[in-house]
């Protein structure tokens, strides 16, 4: 019973989350309440705090991070670090949908656009850096995360933020994978772990 109950969660988690998406781009993010959301997915206010505990969140939840840290894990001890964690990008990437990417596009460009959600990025983007940089110090055996993987990590976050911020200014007309796949080979050439034309 508890896979059904999980799946009924999830399938209303998405539910709201994309009435309010629509809702956002329709009426814009400051104009559009928590109010208008519940009663577009059909459920109360408690139940929209239920799921998200503020209206910035709705925007921000995804469950890709998780996802993310468990590919790099599983990519190989002796894989450069930044090789690694575009080589789990390119693997999670690959997973989406269409409608997925569809979803990511226009959550990225309501947070670039939307001063209250830009000012929440960093602390998303720090919280992804140490699941990135703890998930790296496991892909070796360690328990702690040394300096080292940190700085991956940020400079890993980095680049992909980047390729966000350019998917959006192109309007998603390329593929995100191609996007991100060259924001990680510039990163990768700029260390000197890639050969040129590599």
């Amino acid at each position: 019973m508890t896979g059904l109950r999980e799946r009924k969660k999830a399938a209303t988690r998405r539910a709201i989350q994309d009435h309010a998406l629509r809702l956002f781009l329709d009426r814009g993010y400051d104009r559009t309440t928590v109010a208008d959301i519940a009663e577009a997915a059909g459920v109360s206010p408690m139940t929209f705090f239920r799921y998200f505990p503020t209206k910035e969140d709705v925007v921000e939840y995804d469950e890709y991070d998780p996802v993310l840290a468990e590919l790099v894990v599983a990519r190989p001890a002796e894989e450069h670090a930044l090789a690694a964690v575009g080589a789990a990008v390119a693997a999670a990437l690959a997973t989406l949908g269409e409608g997925e990417l569809a979803t990511v596009l226009v959550r990225t460009r309501l947070v670039l656009r939307t001063p209250a959600l830009r000012a929440r990025r960093s602390a998303g983007e720090g919280a992804t850096r140490d699941l990135l940089a703890g998930a790296l110090a496991r892909r070796e055996g360690r328990e702690d995360a040394t300096h080292a993987h940190r700085v991956a990590a940020a400079a890993a976050v980095a680049a992909l933020t980047t390729a966000l911020e350019i998917w959006v200014d192109e309007d998603g007309r390329r593929h995100l994978a191609a996007v991100v796949d060259e924001a990680f080979g510039a990163l990768l050439d700029g260390v000197g772990h890639r050969a040129p034309g590599g």
